[in-house]
């Protein structure tokens, strides 16, 4: 379960200021949402997108308590 800021928060925040673990959980949710988004959720999730890519996506070292995946959960 995420336990983290919400969207209201995080809407006044750049993009650069977000956790990995933000970004990830908010993409996963705007991702399965897309058919039902409107303009502004659009050009959300793609910013979103925009700053896992600047990133370089959302890898992380694998140690012996947690993969190299970051999930959103």
């Amino acid at each position: 379960m995420y336990v983290g800021r919400d969207m209201t928060e995080l809407s006044m925040m750049k993009k650069t200021e977000w956790t990995d673990k933000e970004l990830a959980y908010f993409h996963h949710g705007l991702q399965q949402m897309m058919p039902y988004l409107n303009a502004e959720g659009a050009t959300i999730h793609r910013e979103i997108i925009e700053e896992i890519e600047r990133r370089g996506g959302l890898k992380q070292d694998a140690t012996w308590t947690q993969g190299s995946q970051i999930h959103p959960d």
